[in-house]
């Protein structure tokens, strides 16, 4: 199969939620604390005792503005020897798992995915670099996936 016939299967939208909430969870122990001097100095916290967190916001309001794109990136394709995901805007991975190479398929699912109905789908190999996560899967797409994954790998062992 050939680059252009292959057919990419993306993430759930959904998954954009997911990412905004940890965007955020991960932006506000920082701004918190760096603004802390702000709200102990400046009782009254005037404008001017704001304008260094402005900078903060603009390159926050940036990262969020980005995560559909960065949620789009994502996509995998069921090629007939192996599994390719791909990710990444501005840098950019392919990782091909062959199918042979499959030692596990796990689905795994944290509070807020189980919220939003989704789940994450790892596939390890013996080669640590090559192991793959395909996050914001709904669950009875990773399920599904991962039983294939296991049906086909199962018949394509490679050297054991």
């Amino acid at each position: 199969m050939t680059a252009e016939e292959t057919q990419w299967e993306s993430v759930s939208p959904r998954y954009q939620i997911e990412v905004l909430v940890h965007t955020l969870g991960g932006w506000l122990a920082p701004v918190a604390v760096s603004s802390a001097p702000l709200w102990i100095t400046e009782p009254a916290l005037s404008w001017a005792s704001w304008y260094p967190l402005g900078g903060v916001l603009v390159v926050l309001t940036i990262a969020l503005g980005f995560i559909p794109r960065r949620v789009r990136a994502y996509g995998y394709a069921l090629r007939a020897d192996d599994l390719v995901f791909r990710r990444g805007i501005i840098f950019q991975r392919q990782v091909a798992v062959p199918y042979g190479r499959l030692q596990l398929v796990d689905v795994s699912r944290g509070p807020l995915s189980r919220l939003l109905g989704l789940s994450e789908l790892k596939l390890v190999t013996a080669a640590a670099s090559s192991g793959v996560t395909i996050p914001g899967l709904p669950l009875e797409s990773a399920e599904k996936l991962r039983d294939h994954l296991i049906e086909v790998a199962e018949t394509r062992r490679a050297g054991l």
